[in-house]
């Protein structure tokens, strides 16, 4: 059986649309499978719309959270609920085609234990979008050790694949790579992001950064480099001008007064802020996996 993972926030609108599209085509494929919605604490009748979906379907189930614990949550969510002998995750607004689903189980059949769903492109974005995007998956592919310039959470993962993921005790996982380095046999299938049939996007800027922040701390330790970096960029424009000063004082030319002194500190001062900044963060990462607090609390299901 296939079990398809859909998070879900405030989505109201979608959640009826989804479960006839994606239910419709996998059984027309004659695909034995679930409908597994994951209520990531919405604020409006997303549940409600889930719960007349469950009525109305046989294949559909729903989980609700006891407050929004993120979308990452609400993937391993579905992954630990899920009967399926393997899942295919896919976002509620339909922005991930369903048709692809079909592909991917028959993929399954061929053997392989992870399908990836790869972006040909991202559908319409802000420039500003695109590059903070780019600069992020960039920073994530070289940490990582291989490409994430076009990974999504759109994907196909076998039962062995999704106990491996169970298994893993960290509470800001990040799924996107996990599911990646993970390793098994894995191939990819094509899609194009298409727009959103109702609603409006969830993602704020400041919800994306704090998205960013978390997961690139969470699966790689390359900002504590910058630390080191950072210092090493100190130490040179500190011995540049402790020359300069040196050469100076021997030739009786020293200047009077404390610029120099003032933009060492300057300087100096910012990088060993940045530096703590970049180890507190960490630090709070590690509190909060040292707490072992789930990573969701599970309200009501249907």
């Amino acid at each position: 059986m296939l079990s398809v993972i859909i998070p879900a926030y405030n989505e109201e609108q979608m959640i009826p649309r989804t479960a006839s599209v994606i239910g419709g085509i996998l059984n027309d494929a004659g695909i034995d499978h679930e409908l597994l919605f994951i209520n990531d604490g919405s604020k409006d009748a997303t549940w409600s719309e889930i719960e007349k979906a469950s009525r109305k379907y046989d294949d559909v189930r729903g989980v609700s959270f006891s407050r929004n614990f993120g979308k990452e949550s609400a993937i391993f969510a579905g992954i630990a609920e899920a009967k399926g002998d393997c899942c295919v995750v896919i976002d509620c607004d339909l922005q991930h085609p369903p048709e692809k689903i079909v592909e991917m189980y028959r993929l399954w059949e061929q053997g392989y234990e992870i399908v990836e769903g790869v972006k040909t492109s991202r559908g319409r974005e802000s420039g500003l979008h695109k590059f903070a995007a780019k600069s992020f998956y960039d920073i994530m592919s070289s940490s990582v050790g291989f490409d994430m310039s076009r990974a999504s959470d759109f994907k196909l993962l076998d039962r062995k694949a999704m106990n491996v993921l169970l298994n893993m005790n960290e509470k800001n996982a990040f799924f996107r790579a996990l599911s990646s380095w993970i390793g098994f046999k894995s191939c990819e299938v094509e899609y194009d992001v298409r727009e959103r049939e109702a609603g409006t996007s969830k993602w704020s800027t400041r919800a994306l950064v704090k998205y960013a922040l978390i997961n690139i701390t969470s699966f790689t330790s390359a900002p504590m480099q910058l630390v080191t970096i950072l210092g090493i960029i100190v130490f040179i424009v500190g011995l540049a001008t402790s020359v300069e000063a040196l050469v100076r004082f021997i030739q009786g030319t020293a200047r009077e007064g404390f610029t120099t002194v003032i933009i060492l500190q300057c300087f100096t001062g910012s990088f060993i802020m940045i530096g703590l900044g970049i180890i507190g963060f960490y630090i709070s990462k590690i509190y909060d996996e040292v707490k072992g607090r789930p990573k969701y609390i599970i309200d009501k299901t249907v």
